[in-house]
């Protein structure tokens, strides 16, 4: 099996058993035949082989990004512009995704990058109250909710035969906190290194977008 085959696998097994909070529900992008079709041929194209990867963590799913495309910090735009993988989903761009693929294009393109790197997510599912975004650390119910499965989403994905030297965290604040804490008790990593999260950037730092460009380059280098 190549690591696409693991990835595709694992993404339709997807699911959280444990009863949630009242009014969130899952966002899971695997439940759409189309959706499973584009990543079928994003990860065949960049994930088509058996050679490691370092793991990038974000948060959960959203929903105009990887919510829709099921594909982390890609939106419908990314996908067919700069994965060239034509798609019907509504082209609104996701700002967390720009940023991304600013920073993949500086290091030589998504070939590249994915071939070192595999973004995924601290819960590869994501969340949603009221038609909003929800994070999985929003709600201490929600975060003790899906624990064990986030535990056991990233115990599976480390399987497939990932660097647990190090792995980076998008977000330097309650995601990274609630990362290591997780990693002091099991152990997945040596190390876990913060960045700044895409959209706290593009939403608050957008004039120094080329500083942080460099910082994400110089650390994961």
């Amino acid at each position: 099996m190549t690591l696409a085959d693991r990835i595709l696998s694992f993404n339709k097994s997807l699911k959280i058993t444990r009863k949630l909070p009242k009014s969130v529900e899952v966002l899971n992008p695997f439940n759409n035949p189309q959706t499973v079709a584009l990543c079928t041929q994003f990860y065949n194209k960049y994930y088509g082989d058996s050679s490691p990867r370092t793991m990038i963590l974000g948060i959960n799913p959203g929903r105009f990004g990887a919510g829709l495309t099921g594909i982390p910090f890609t939106d419908p735009i990314k996908l067919e512009e700069e994965c060239g993988i034509k798609n019907s989903l509504p082209k609104k761009a996701e700002l967390s995704a720009d940023f991304i693929y600013q920073m993949i294009n500086s290091m030589g393109g998504p070939k590249k990058f994915y071939n070192t790197f595999y973004i995924s997510s601290v819960s590869p599912l994501g969340f949603t109250k009221e038609g909003k975004n929800l994070n999985y650390y929003d709600l201490r119910e929600l975060q003790e909710s899906v624990f064990d499965f986030i535990v056991k989403s990233i115990d599976i994905q480390l399987k497939f035969g990932f660097n647990q030297e190090v792995c980076f965290c998008l977000g330097e604040g309650k995601n990274y906190k609630f990362l290591s804490r997780l990693n002091d008790e099991k152990e997945f990593f040596n190390k876990i290194v913060p960045l700044p999260h895409p959209r706290f950037i593009m939403q608050y730092r957008r004039k120094k977008v080329p500083e942080y460009i460099q910082l994400y380059a110089s650390q994961l280098k």
